[in-house]
C-alpha cells in the first residue's frame, strides 16, 4: 500500500534517529507496530497505558489513542498514515490531538512541533528485526525548530523506553 509523496514541505532541521534491533522475526515485529490490540500493549512512554485507541491501518487512515500517566492523566496522540510498503516501512504524521481528534500542542511544552513526519523502516535479519524511527519537524515555526533540536537527548530518552516496552511485549507475544 502505497500513496504519492507527502504533500507538506519538511523542515530543513537535523532529523532525529533511533535504531534499536529486536530479538524477534520481522512478522511479529510488524504485526505488533500494524494491529490495534498490540499496539495498546505496549506503545508509549515508560509506565503509560493506552486505555483507548482507534485503528484504521491504510494510507489515509489514522490511529487515534489516548496514552494515560502513571498518575491518571491522559494524553491524546494521532498518527495520519501515508506510505505503508509491508512489512518495510510506514511513514506517518504525528501529532498529539484532542479526545475527538483535533491537532493540539505538546501538554508540556507549547513549542514542540505540532506536526512531525516519521518513518519507521523495519529490517529482518536471522530472525531478528531492526527497527529505525526517523523523525522531522513538518513546517516548523523558528521556535519550533529550536525545541526541536534542542531536544535530541529527550526523545533518545523516550524512544528507548519505548523500546523496552517493545521488547518487553515481543519476548512475551513470541514465547
Amino acid at each position: 500500500m502505497t500513496t504519492p509523496a507527502h504533500p507538506m514541505k519538511q523542515s530543513a532541521v537535523r532529523p532525529f534517529s533511533i535504531a534499536q534491533t529486536f530479538d524477534a522475526p520481522l512478522d511479529l515485529v510488524w504485526k505488533a507496530w500494524t494491529e490495534r490490540t498490540r499496539l495498546m500493549q505496549w506503545f508509549g512512554p515508560k509506565g503509560f497505558k493506552m486505555p483507548a485507541a482507534k485503528l484504521d491501518f491504510r494510507p489515509g487512515g489514522t490511529f487515534h489513542y489516548c496514552l494515560e500517566s502513571p498518575d491518571g492523566r491522559e494524553m491524546w496522540g494521532k498518527f495520519v498514515y501515508l506510505e505503508i510498503v509491508a512489512p518495510e516501512r510506514i511513514v506517518l504524521v504525528n501529532s498529539f490531538s484532542d479526545e475527538d481528534g483535533n491537532l493540539t500542542r505538546h501538554p508540556f511544552s507549547p513549542t514542540w512541533p505540532q506536526e512531525m513526519l516519521s518513518t519507521s523502516t523495519f529490517t529482518g535479519r536471522d530472525g531478528r528485526t531492526e527497527l529505525t524511527i526517523e523523525w522531522s519537524p513538518l513546517d516548523p515555526t523558528e521556535e519550533e525548530r529550536r525545541t526541536f533540536d534542542s531536544s535530541h537527548e529527550g526523545m533518545k530518552r523516550g524512544w528507548s523506553g519505548t523500546f523496552e516496552q517493545l521488547a518487553a511485549y515481543l519476548a512475551k507475544a513470541g514465547a
